[in-house]
This record gives structure tokens, C-alpha cells and sequence, in this order.
């Protein structure tokens, strides 16, 4: 296996108080946030609907970090343009929802943006094996895609160890991440860590995300 990556936390803005978002952010830029997560849904693939590009472009004008952009979408390659110009550093699509995957990496990389491939809890690896070579993250849900504050589910952590034998890039785990689990991803081989309640629900973030960046595999 390639060297151990660096654990890297990812605070998932869906979880902020939106009424005072700025606010939230630099909380979670003090706390110690590697990047920010940006859960972008439309109501067609998920059935939730969150926010916009101009959304991306209020946080991009609050933060130096790393904006993730989520695209829980149907059809992301026709609002990669618009989300890569509101300042988003990397667009994650989920393979269940394109035809022509490759298309989509090449357009977020015209916008000279990285590129991530996200799957479902019932998604099998295979669906991505022709995508690792081209990607930056890897994001695997351990949650059905839609809401925040759910519970994880061990199922889908097996696929980490899969894509792992197979890429040295970063992984993602998204989907009731806290202490207990995060463990069990780190073992598996994640290194990008995606927690929301976990981490704006309690009063005393830096002490979380620096005890997720200490769990070693």
C-alpha cells in the first residue's frame, strides 16, 4: 500500500446555523477545519433541496479554506461551470447520476478544479473502477444521500478497504461520522473525514476534529 495519508477533517456546512453562517465558518476555521464540505441537493436526486451557486459564492468571500462541493444532483455536468465560478476548489458528482462519468472529470477540470466521484450505500465499487485514475477524492457515503443528522451505517464501510487495494488518492467517508466510528473508516483506509452534527452540535469542536486528526490506522 502507498504511504499513509494525512487525516483530514471536513466540517459539513448542511449542519451550520445558515442564520449565521459566517459565524459557523470561522468557528470551524478556528477549530482546526481542513476544508469545508457543501451538500448541494435538488430535490430530483435526493429528496431534499438545499442551496445554490450564489450560496458557494457567500462562503467562498467568508473562508480561505478549501470549498468541497457536493453535487447530489441529477444532470451535474450542466452546473459545474456555475459552481466552479462561485469559487468551489473541488465539484464531487455521484456516478449514480451520469451517464458519461469521464465527461464530467474532463469539464471540472477545464474549470481547472479538482474532481470527485462520490457512491451510494448500495452502489457497488465496481461502478467507479475506470474513474480512480482520474479523480482526487473518492467519497463514500455512509448514509443515504439527502438529509443531515443521520445514522451511519457500517454496511458501506467494507467498500473503503475495496477502493483502497486500488487508489492512493484521498477517501472520503460522509454520513454520521463521530469519534467511534471514524476509527473504523481510518482502519479501512479513509482519510478525509465528513462530519456535521458531530461537529456544530457540540460546544467544543476543536477538542473533536483535533481527536479525529489524532486516530491513526
Amino acid at each position: 500500500m502507498a504511504k499513509k495519508l494525512k487525516i483530514k477533517v471536513s466540517p459539513s456546512l448542511l449542519s451550520a446555523n445558515f442564520g449565521k453562517l459566517t459565524s459557523d465558518i470561522r468557528k470551524a476555521e478556528r477549530a482546526g477545519a481542513d476544508m469545508l464540505h457543501i451538500d448541494v441537493m435538488d430535490g430530483h436526486f435526493v429528496p431534499n433541496i438545499t442551496l445554490g451557486p450564489f450560496i458557494v459564492k457567500a462562503m467562498r468571500a467568508a473562508t480561505k479554506l478549501p470549498l468541497i462541493t457536493h453535487l447530489m444532483i441529477e444532470n451535474p455536468e450542466k452546473y459545474v461551470k456555475e459552481f466552479a465560478r462561485a469559487g468551489s476548489d473541488m465539484i464531487i458528482f455521484h456516478v449514480e447520476a451520469i451517464k458519461n462519468p469521464k465527461g464530467v472529470i474532463r469539464l471540472i477540470r477545464r474549470y481547472g478544479k479538482k474532481a470527485g466521484v462520490s457512491i451510494k450505500p448500495k452502489t457497488k465499487t465496481s461502478s467507479i473502477k475506470s474513474l480512480l485514475g482520474l479523480v482526487d477524492e473518492v467519497l463514500v457515503m455512509t448514509v443515504e444521500p439527502g438529509f443531515g443528522g443521520q445514522k451511519f451505517m457500517p454496511g458501506p464501510v467494507s467498500k473503503i478497504r475495496e477502493i483502497r487495494k486500488n487508489y492512493a488518492g484521498d477517501i472520503g467517508v460522509d454520513g454520521g461520522i463521530n469519534h467511534e466510528n471514524a476509527k473504523l473508516v481510518i482502519n479501512m483506509g479513509a482519510n478525509v473525514l465528513i462530519a456535521g452534527s458531530y461537529l456544530f452540535g457540540s460546544k467544543n469542536m476543536k477538542r473533536l476534529i483535533s481527536g479525529l486528526k489524532s486516530l491513526e490506522r
